[in-house]
């Protein structure tokens, strides 16, 4: 377990040498990953804060939220973004057809999740969405963004590698792919930490039973959703799915998870018109990926000011 040395971290001093270097590695990262994905033809879409519709995060089988935050605005009820996936779907169903978002996400992580060194209650997931793809398409992408974001990091940022101590290496794609099932019977409930100790290169995991919005075999029972989990204990960092695009199914999936269906209304609403157009995607958490890249000790390490759970910082 990473050691949780933040808390008493002093914002009022100048940054250190360490966490300049962090950013710098962090500000090329973002560049490489905007850049490939403008040269591919997609539209750069601005974030969502405060909606009626959120991601529920249950039944994730991590699901590991202490609170959801609402309030009131204009006499509505709203929640604070946990995840951008009910508008990246009406996105691609009624506009650009191949989207990316730096997305805030607030989850507030139950406080036991502070010294896993990977989790945090404030963070940005960049999202990528594509009408009528399909699950490899979404691997092919978010592995060419990885790799050449490491090999620019490793071209052009030496010098700060070499104030991190980090020794990278770029992984080598395609990346494997494991079934969840598989893994779990292998390591136990706790295979994705198992699992990220053991692999050199970064995984996918597939066919984990899930939200609502994840395409499910109505035959096979099989979930066409995946991982990336990342190796040195770094673990998940990609979240994603093929989706649930059919009417009868997505309301059938609500009332067996307990979920409000007027919470996605707009989204049953195209499901029933045909408008809401099959499509994958996924989020990379680009705080965890940097801490991956640099090395971090924690992941809060890459905040200017960290959000760690339980921890609520002056500013």
């Amino acid at each position: 377990m990473r050691r949780l040395m933040l808390k008493g971290l002093d914002l009022r001093k100048p940054m250190n040498e360490r966490k300049l270097a962090i950013l710098k590695i962090q500000t090329g990262i973002l560049k490489i990953i905007v850049e490939k994905l403008l040269e591919k033809g997609f539209y750069w879409m601005l974030p969502v804060i405060l909606s009626k519709s959120t991601d529920p995060l249950w039944p994730d089988p991590d699901f590991s939220i202490e609170k959801k935050i609402e309030i009131e605005i204009y006499g509505e009820k709203v929640s604070t973004m946990q995840s951008m996936i009910v508008q990246k779907r009406v996105l691609v169903s009624l506009g650009p057809e191949k989207i990316f978002i730096l997305s805030p996400n607030i989850r507030i992580e139950k406080r036991d999740r502070a010294a896993t060194g990977k989790h945090l209650y404030e963070f940005t997931q960049f999202e990528v969405e594509i009408a009528y793809a399909k699950m490899h398409d979404i691997f092919r992408i978010y592995e060419e963004l990885i790799t050449e974001s490491t090999e620019y990091v490793k071209k052009n940022l030496s010098h700060e590698l070499e104030i991190l101590g980090r020794d990278l290496k770029t992984p080598q794609p395609p990346f494997k792919v494991y079934k969840r099932s598989e893994l779990e019977e292998r390591y136990g409930n706790s295979w994705q930490d198992e699992i990220s100790k053991i692999v050199e290169d970064p995984i996918w995991v597939t066919g984990i039973p899930r939200q609502f919005y994840d395409y499910e075999d109505p035959e096979t029972g099989e979930w066409r959703n995946y991982d990336l989990i990342l190796p040195e204990g770094y673990g998940e960092v990609i979240s994603g799915a093929e989706r649930e695009y059919e009417y009868e199914k997505l309301v059938k999936k609500l009332e067996r998870d307990g979920l409000e269906k007027s919470s996605y209304k707009i989204l049953l609403d195209l499901a029933k018109e045909g408008l809401l157009k099959p499509s994958a995607g996924a989020g990379l958490g680009i705080e965890r990926f940097v801490a991956y890249i640099a090395g971090a000790a924690h992941v809060a390490e890459v905040q200017p000011f960290p959000r760690i759970p339980g921890i609520v910082p002056d500013i």
